[in-house]
């Protein structure tokens, strides 16, 4: 399980596990025995049919209830969703956002579904961003927001936890969050990207950190392999960042 990010910065890491209960027909052991005997009269058939008539609304009741819109838990895109972002926790711990170079990807508002994406780089040249000599780390956030308003997205967000942009990878490590949202899962892609997803109601969150390296003397830069900068210590802060993000969508 994931801590608290505010007790003492610690992180206690724990895979999350799922299991699968297969589901199907009965044994034909556990079925009641068919009555022997001649065919049923017309009034066992009229029986029958409100039993099935029963049944079937009951069956229509259930889905009803599934396809009731979900509660969104006064989530709301803003005029300007990007700006919701505060970054605080992230921005003390590797560098202020650039605000000036940040990347909206459109909001969409519908009836149906509102959804907002915001890419936005951190401030380049600082010193915890400097990896080796030489070489300097480069990070950047993105941030999807998609409120869903009339279907509730449970269902495709469990399905989809091993999906990313790049792909389906069953190895992936994912870690459970608790006490955020209805569910969350941190999933850390490879050693330089790590995502952070929270499930409340209506709402799907999801912010990423991704970081990449850029030679910067002059020159060729060197063939010896150098490590990208370990994400896992940031873990905690993206969970308070999560958390100020949810609080302002709901203000």
């Amino acid at each position: 399980m994931i801590s608290e990010p505010e007790m003492a910065g610690e992180f206690e890491a724990s895979a999350a596990r799922e299991v699968l209960v297969q589901s199907g027909p009965r044994p034909a052991g556990d079925r009641p025995p068919r009555a022997p005997g001649p065919p049923a009269r017309w009034w066992w058939a009229l029986g029958g049919a409100v039993v099935a008539s029963a049944v079937w609304g009951a069956v229509l009741y259930t889905d009803g209830s599934r396809d009731a819109a979900p509660d969104l838990h006064g989530y709301r895109l803003g005029q300007d969703p990007c700006a919701a972002v505060g970054l605080k926790s992230l921005g003390a711990a590797i560098a202020p956002r650039e605000p000036e170079n940040q990347f909206e990807a459109g909001a969409l508002r519908h009836e149906a579904l509102d959804q907002a994406q915001c890419y936005i780089p951190l401030r380049t040249g600082s010193e915890q961003q400097r990896a080796e000599k030489g070489w300097s780390a480069e990070y950047t956030i993105t941030v999807k927001i998609a409120l869903h308003k009339k279907t509730d997205p449970r269902v495709e967000f469990e399905a989809g936890r091993t999906a990313t942009e790049l792909g389906v990878d069953p190895e992936m490590d994912i870690e459970a969050v608790p006490g955020l949202g209805d569910k969350a899962y941190l999933l850390s892609l490879d050693e330089g990207d790590q995502e952070l997803r929270v499930l409340h109601g209506g709402a799907v969150l999801s912010l990423a950190l991704s970081s990449s390296l850029n030679w910067e003397d002059n020159g060729k830069a060197p063939d010896d392999a150098v490590k990208l900068p370990d994400l896992g210590v940031h873990k905690a802060a993206m969970i308070s960042d999560m958390r100020d993000l949810m609080s302002t969508l709901q203000s």
